[in-house]
């Protein structure tokens, strides 16, 4: 399959703007295919009574669709109780607000998602009604191949509500990007078709439309969820409120076979045993092969996923696996699996589908404006933020621009105002400009008027309000010169109703702000938090810093090994922390076991200082599916108080793992970490300057091979370095000289310096070290720095650690690269 997309439909401008003739029935339905000498006709009115249109508001743009009159998403639903129960894909209301249902027979109801499962793709929407028709479901044994069925729903637009379509089934048990299986027909499937009902020639829903091909030059390939699922959904849905699906623990593959839909006699592969888990209990291993559940045999996902239908967490289950050459049998009793728990949020501007219904007023809460509402004024552009949003009639008759420019002089002249004005608009001819005295309940401002060719009238207010100017902007087409004198008197009043305050008693006022006092955050590794609005990205969407600089929150995304555990992982952090910094140095809390996002999470808070200042890092450690998620806030110490406690505790509430934010193309991320021998040295060679030497693995980084035999070589670790100067052209004694002069001159500036100077003998050869212990910058450390010749080159090597970090094995560490150096390279 190379496209596929869900029925239902996106967006929807006013009345459709072409029909594309078709015969409404695409397949003849036989005569002998009715039962009891129905006809079609009465099929059709028995069934459509059961089907109904669901309309709302698209949420996934509320910048735009807030405020526009006309633009719609829709899909269709089937009454499945009496009571107002109504069934419907999940893809359709998941970024759908304001719902609502018409009925067949033309009545319309506010709705509200009850229910929601995205791995099936089903929801549960309620209407306040009673004495509705509900669907009758058929028995999933009678469905057959080649059987005649029907299509409803709303196919492309509102107006086509329960349109009808007929085909056959085409094939059953098919596996078309769907956790279960799905029923594939020709009858024609259209975009808001979506949650409508296949049903066979008894009238009886044999499955909901979810799905179609879209592929060029494709026709008549559709898919619906079979009524086996459906009824599997709704008996949990009416039980427990959600699905309660149960789960081994585990991550499988499928073999190739399987993968490109050929019959496949393989179970599937192991990949990853989650920590914790029943299979990891039951000693399940990575590489195992699971070939059956009971006695179901598996051989791919989705049979997988059919089988696990059968049970309910804490059900006790028989797997059948093979490790190697050898099969085995493990009892193991089922855990829940709450990774598909979404809870869908329906922001709502109230119970109308119309949101500006009442509406006669609009403004902005942040900006604190208002003006009068006309009815067919359409919000077609906003910023970001809020502080430019532009309105259009519906026709494209006229349109106005509200503007502000923030961080101006609070002091500002008329002068000041009317000379803002001239920069900001120009105009061809100018009809009037002066600066107007405002009253008792209108503010002061400087105004504009002109006209711009031969076509557009235009009319710009600025006002000032403390330190921000605030820009009304109308343009009107004068192209038609009698509707274009009848819009400016029409609108004039919308212009001289401007205010500088927002009233939020006011329920006729309609607040269209953008601004956010937060940042919302998702990254395509399927986490996703809030941070305060000044907050930004640094060098991708895993670093952010606040505007200062001094706080700063990190994520670090690798994948999960299989029979890691958190409390061990956090154990691994803690003592690698404890391990990098010098007693006096460091504090730590200690790791506990906290909840974030819903998930289990290791907490820990880190304490350290160079000498200087202190910094504080809280760190969440929490491992999902089957990757590993480290969260960091980092700041300084001594800032911020309860406050800044306040923002961490906001920020650990709000992350959360949106299932659908995750990279489908994300594959394994190996933590470096788990590569790392602390002990292990790699030998860096400088063939230019003829040495080599034996340095910790984790301090050396190839870079860039063209400066691998540098004159210059530094290597790093946290506040500490080894440096090598190799100089070819000086000789030892102007060097030594240098050196000198070097040393003295800090004593000479702080008399706190001090150094001492020794003759050494090392690398079969005389050797001058110096050695210091001082603060910089309120920072301890310690430099021992050795000076030589050796073949002609004079070598400065320099061994530098601030005390916070000068452990004994540090310290080791760096002597033995240095004692470790070679001249015999050639």
């Amino acid at each position: 399959m190379k496209r596929m997309k869900s029925l239902s439909k996106g967006v929807m401008k006013g009345s459709l703007s072409l029909l594309v003739a078709a015969t409404m029935f695409g397949a003849p339905v036989y005569a002998d295919a009715l039962p009891n000498g129905a006809t079609i006709p009465a099929l059709v009115q028995k069934t459509t009574s059961s089907v109904v249109a669901i309309i709302g508001r698209p949420s996934n743009d509320k910048t735009l669709s807030r405020a526009d009159r006309y633009q719609f998403a829709h899909g269709t639903g089937v009454i499945v109780r009496n009571d107002g129960y109504i069934l419907t894909n999940a893809h359709v209301v998941k970024n759908m607000r304001n719902l609502t249902i018409v009925t067949s027979d033309g009545k319309s109801y506010s709705g509200k998602t009850t229910h929601y499962d995205e791995e099936s793709d089903l929801a549960l929407v309620k209407i306040e009604a009673s004495g509705l028709t509900p669907a009758t479901f058929a028995s999933s044994s009678d469905i057959r191949v080649g059987e005649s069925v029907m299509a409803i729903g709303t196919p492309l637009s509102f107006a086509l509500r329960n349109s009808v379509t007929s085909g056959i089934i085409s094939g059953m048990e098919r596996s078309v990007q769907s956790k279960y299986r799905l029923i594939q027909t020709d009858a024609a499937i259209n975009p808001g078709n979506s949650g409508g009902a296949l049903v066979n020639m008894k009238g009886e829903v044999i499955g909901i439309n979810t799905m179609k091909y879209v592929e060029y030059g494709v026709d008549s390939l559709g898919f619906a969820i079979p009524v086996d699922t459906v009824q599997y959904v709704l008996d949990q849905f009416f039980k427990y409120g959600k699905v309660k699906r149960p789960t081994l623990g585990l991550e499988l593959a499928e073999s190739w076979e399987a993968v490109v839909g050929l019959p496949s006699s393989s179970g599937l592969e192991v990949t990853f045993v989650e920590p914790d888990s029943p299979a990891a209990k039951a000693g399940i291993k990575q590489g195992d092969k699971l070939l059956s559940i009971n006695s179901d045999s598996v051989h791919s996902m989705v049979e997988y996923n059919e089988v696990l239908k059968k049970y309910l967490p804490e059900d006790k289950v028989n797997l059948t696996l093979q490790s190697g050459l050898d099969t085995r049998k493990v009892d193991l009793v089922l855990s829940e699996d709450k990774s598909g728990s979404v809870a869908v949020i329906q922001d709502s501007d109230g119970s109308y589908i119309d949101a500006d219904q009442g509406k006669t007023m609009i403004g902005d809460s942040h900006f604190g404006w208002s003006m009068k509402y006309p009815t067919g004024l359409v919000k077609t552009n906003q910023s970001a933020n809020g502080s430019m949003v532009t309105f259009a009639d519906a026709k494209g008759g006229y349109a106005i621009t509200i503007r502000i420019q923030e961080k101006q002089s609070p002091d500002m002249t008329p002068y000041g105002l009317m000379k803002k004005l001239d920069r900001e608009d120009m105009v061809d001819t100018i009809l009037e400009k002066r600066y107007v005295e405002g009253g008792p309940d209108s503010p002061s401002y400087a105004k504009l008027v002109g006209e711009m060719g031969n076509e557009l009238y235009f009319q710009s207010r600025a006002f000032l309000k403390e330190d921000k100017v605030y820009y009304v902007t109308l343009m009107v087409n004068t192209s038609d010169s009698k509707n274009s004198a009848a819009q400016r008197n029409s609108i004039a009043d919308v212009l001289d109703s401007f205010k500088l305050e927002y009233d939020a008693k006011n329920s006729s006022l309609k607040d269209i702000t953008a601004y956010q006092d937060k940042n919302s955050v998702t990254t395509e590794y399927g986490v996703a938090f809030d941070l305060p609005q000044d907050w930004k990205a640094v060098g991708g969407d895993l670093d952010y810093v606040n505007k200062d600089g001094d706080q700063a929150v990190t994520i670090r995304v690798t994948s999960a090994v299989s029979g890691d555990t958190l409390a061990s992982w956090a154990a691994r952090e803690e003592k690698e922390f404890t391990d990098s910094y010098a007693e006096g140095y460091r504090e730590t809390q200690g790791a506990k076991e906290v909840t974030v996002g819903g998930v289990t999470a290791m907490q820990n808070l880190y304490s350290w200082t160079m000498g200087d200042k202190w910094k504080q890092t809280y760190a969440y450690y929490i491992i999902k599916d089957k990757y590993k998620y480290e969260l960091t806030w980092t700041y300084e110490k001594a800032s911020g108080g309860e406050t800044l406690e306040q923002h961490i505790a906001d920020w650990t509430g709000t992350i959360h793992f949106p299932k659908d934010a995750l990279n489908r193309s994300l594959s394994v991320i190996q933590d470096e970490a788990d590569l790392i021998d602390p002990s292990r040295t790699i030998t860096y060679t400088n063939n230019k300057y003829g040495y080599s030497l034996q340095l910790p693995e984790r301090w050396y980084d190839g870079g860039n091979e063209s400066a691998i035999d540098a004159a210059t070589k530094t290597f790093s670790s946290m506040g500490a370095n080894l440096s090598i100067l190799a100089d070819d052209r000086s000789s030892l004694e102007e060097v030594l000289n240098r050196t000198e002069q070097e040393y003295k001159k800090n004593l000479d500036n702080d008399a706190n310096y001090k150094y001492t100077e020794t003759d050494e003998s090392m690398f079969d050869t005389d050797v001058k070290k110096f050695a210091v212990q001082y603060k910089s910058r309120n920072i301890p450390y310690t430099l021992h720095e050795y000076v030589f010749a050796k073949d002609g080159i004079v070598y400065t090597v320099r061994v530098r650690a601030n005390e916070a970090v000068k452990t004994d094995k540090l310290w080791k560490q760096l002597n033995d690269a240095v004692q470790s150096m070679d001249f015999t390279v050639k």
